[in-house]
């Protein structure tokens, strides 16, 4: 570990094996952009969209937004998203460790 705590790729992983462990159903959700090769600008995913989407074992869309250990910051976009998805009747989360979503899937009551 380094003195920041974990990278957000190492909580992502964490936080994807133990739901997977768990028998969420769950799936790393991947968005961004980039340029083809002719130079076209290529955008994939929903904009703020969580970097885990899946369901909880009673059928409730369930999205996990991971941040580094240490200073992690939430987009507007990815706030807006967990709103949106909160609002709906879905379980919304921002976990910095794989402590933490442990913790708020207990508060949700799906853990």
């Amino acid at each position: 570990m380094n003195k920041g705590g974990l990278k957000e790729s190492a909580v992502l992983q964490q936080c994807l094996s133990f739901l997977c462990g768990h028998g969420f159903f769950v799936w790393r959700n991947n968005t961004g952009a980039y340029k083809d090769a002719s130079g076209r600008f290529i955008r994939f995913g929903k904009k703020g969209s969580s970097d885990i989407i899946g369901m909880t074992k009673d059928g409730h869309i369930l999205c996990v937004e991971c941040k580094r250990e240490k200073g992690g910051v939430l987009s507007d976009a990815q706030a807006e998203f967990l709103a949106r998805v909160s609002s709906c009747g879905g379980v919304a989360i921002v976990a910095s460790s794989l402590d933490e979503l442990k913790a708020k899937l207990r508060e949700n009551g799906v853990f």
